[in-house]
């Protein structure tokens, strides 16, 4: 069987750096076509920066790197370096990025490669706001319909807000971008902090990476014990959920993932509930399903997966 396509749209972050590293120690499962940065963790600037500074420490420099949109679509620019630090990679000290970043402009490429590739055979990996896919999709709405699955990392429902007490923080960036994309029709699958709250990295599972003695390993040792730090104070967990990842394992190992195919509305107008993923889990509201919203994941099948595959690079 040959690899699935994928385009990932990325904010890195350090958990998307490790969804980035999952993908490319991967590749009888996925071919990453491109990636491609929006402003969200840090700004725009800083996220095409950390993706190719990931690229070079998988040793993937032939990956084109693309820069996006530096702002939503109808709003300022909310940032999170309170959860990702100033680079939105602190933690381990890895060099600048000799690799060039590639001239042609995000949302052009997402739309050359959708018309280019045969129909149905690309999937759009967005791991931050969907600044970039909800443009491509306005300015060509003729690629929407070319679109095998846009599996995203994104919302909450049970777990409620992570950013404010309602929204989740890739959906309150640019909640009009995801009222776009949800939207458009193209099959959905959703990683809300539902599932990625789940996913958490404990000192076990961390020691697990770092005893990889790679620099890979070492590094994502380093990235969640830098933003560890947060989650465990805000949450009183166990340790820092890795929510991005969850996108590229599913692509792997859907098995590990369970949900429900429901209707999940975005909330564009209220001051209160701004960027709110209003998921019709129970079948209420009589509207059409629009998304396999995940609830739940296997914790110990992921981090199985993850620490074999990026023993790999």
């Amino acid at each position: 069987m040959l690899p699935r396509k994928i385009i990932i749209d990325t904010d890195p972050g350090q958990d998307d750096a490790v969804a980035i590293l999952l993908a490319l120690a991967s590749p009888d499962d996925l071919e990453v076509l491109g990636i491609t940065a929006v402003a969200g963790n840090v700004p725009l600037e800083l996220t095409a920066r950390n993706a190719r500074m990931v690229c070079e420490l998988a040793g993937r420099t032939d990956i084109a790197v693309y820069a996006g949109c530096d702002r939503p679509l109808g709003r300022d620019l909310v940032t999170a370096e309170h959860v990702h630090g100033k680079t939105g990679l602190d933690g381990p000290d890895l060099p600048p990025p000799a690799m060039p970043l590639q001239k042609a402009h995000a949302v052009d490429f997402i739309i050359d490669t959708l018309r280019s590739e045969p129909e149905g055979t690309v999937t759009l990996c967005p791991l931050g706001p969907l600044t970039n896919i909800a443009m491509a999709f306005e300015k060509a709405p003729d690629i929407v319909p070319r679109v095998a699955e846009i599996v995203l990392m994104g919302g909450a429902y049970f777990e409620v807000g992570n950013i404010t007490p309602a929204a989740e923080f890739n959906i309150y960036v640019d909640p009009q971008a995801a009222r776009i994309v949800f939207k458009s029709g193209a099959p959905l699958v959703v990683m809300p902090l539902d599932v990625t709250h789940k996913a958490l990295v404990t000192a076990p599972r961390n020691e697990a990476f770092r005893a990889l003695g790679t620099p890979v390993g070492v590094a994502v040792a380093q990235m969640t014990d830098f933003f560890e730090r947060f989650d465990k104070e805000k949450y009183g967990s166990v340790g820092a959920p890795l929510h991005d990842p969850c996108v590229t394992a599913y692509l792997i190992r859907p098995d590990l993932f369970t949900g429900r195919h429901v209707n999940v509305e975005i909330e564009t107008q209220s001051d209160l509930t701004m960027g709110m993923t209003v998921a019709d889990w129970w079948g209420v509201s009589g509207r059409a399903p629009n998304a396999m919203f995940m609830g739940d994941i296997d914790a110990t099948g992921f981090f199985t997966l993850l620490t074999e595959r990026l023993a790999r690079l």
